[in-house]
């Protein structure tokens, strides 16, 4: 017999300590599945809560977009700093290493381009192709108050539900078209339906009045876009007010790879997303690890 009464004897089962039951660290998450709750801890860090996210999905609808020329030459090199990256399945296949150890939210709608009505959208890849490429998260854009609003939302919950079904979670991205105020009360509703109809992660953008109403009233992480591109000192303190006002967390394309330094300024979006920097230090940080690449370049 394999398990001798001796060796029985000196096993120990720990009977007077009860089962350590974690809870889980994301808002909302607690009564997912286990891949569920495992794939969102590859995307948002289970110390800080938090996530930097690398969006470099632009080309799905706008083609070639300043900075993404190359992605091999100007996104690759950024990899390494971020908590996940957003993108298509084209970019993933043809450019991004199997062995980068770094987690993927696949863009899954589209269907149209800048041409013509970007509210048009379906699920443009299919639920078997996510699992293939080992997709922590599937993104779906979702146009609240747009001309297509309802089909945007039926591609959302049609993601939600064959996501849950093999474990993978949707993220729902609140799309603003041009007639649109972007205020909190738009936000709020918008962020509150894709909640409620099963997203498990919103992305939306932040807004100076009333950013802490929208986070508030979201029952599932809320993610900030970074929109188009600003001046640094001001892309870092749009980011540290929406961490501190619930965000948890970025997902940033434009003001980070339309930066002077890109790898400069993903690294100080993280010190505030994951240390809570302030902007100006951050800025600070961005200004020396710039000048420390340009040193290096000349030697």
């Amino acid at each position: 017999m394999a398990d001798m009464d001796g060796v029985r004897e000196a096993k120990k089962f720990y009977v007077d300590v009860p089962q350590r039951m974690d809870g889980f660290f994301l808002k909302g998450s607690g009564s997912l599945d286990w891949g569920m709750k495992n794939r969102l801890s590859r995307i948002f860090n289970p110390e800080t809560g938090r996530t930097v996210m690398l969006a470099i999905d632009h080309g799905y609808f706008q083609g070639p977009t300043t900075g993404l020329e190359r992605i091999d030459i100007n996104i690759l090199p950024l990899v390494p700093y971020a908590d996940s990256l957003m993108l298509t399945r084209g970019i993933l296949r043809s450019i991004v290493p199997p062995s980068a150890p770094k987690s993927t939210v696949l863009r899954v709608s589209g269907g149209t381009s800048i041409l013509k009505e970007l509210s048009n959208e379906d699920i443009a890849v299919d639920i078997e192709e996510s699992i293939r490429l080992n997709s922590c998260a599937m993104a779906v854009q979702v146009f609240i108050g747009g001309e297509f609003e309802r089909q945007s939302i039926i591609n959302m919950t049609r993601m939600v539900d064959l996501g849950s079904r093999y474990g993978i979670p949707t993220l729902a991205v609140t799309a603003v078209g041009k007639d649109m105020v972007r205020d909190a009360q738009y936000f709020r509703l918008a962020t509150r339906i894709c909640a409620e109809l099963g997203a498990h992660f919103v992305k939306t953008y932040f807004v100076e009045e009333g950013f802490e109403t929208v986070t508030a009233s979201c029952p599932v992480p809320i993610v900030m876009a970074g929109g188009k591109k600003l001046p640094e000192l001001e892309a870092l303190t749009m980011a540290y007010n929406a961490v501190q006002q619930g965000a948890a967390g970025v997902d940033m394309g434009r003001n980070i790879f339309q930066s002077d330094s890109p790898t400069s300024m993903i690294q100080a979006v993280r010190a505030v997303v994951h240390a809570n920097e302030t902007p100006a230090k951050a800025l600070d940080l961005y200004n020396t690890l710039k000048n420390e690449a340009k040193a290096s370049a000349r030697r």
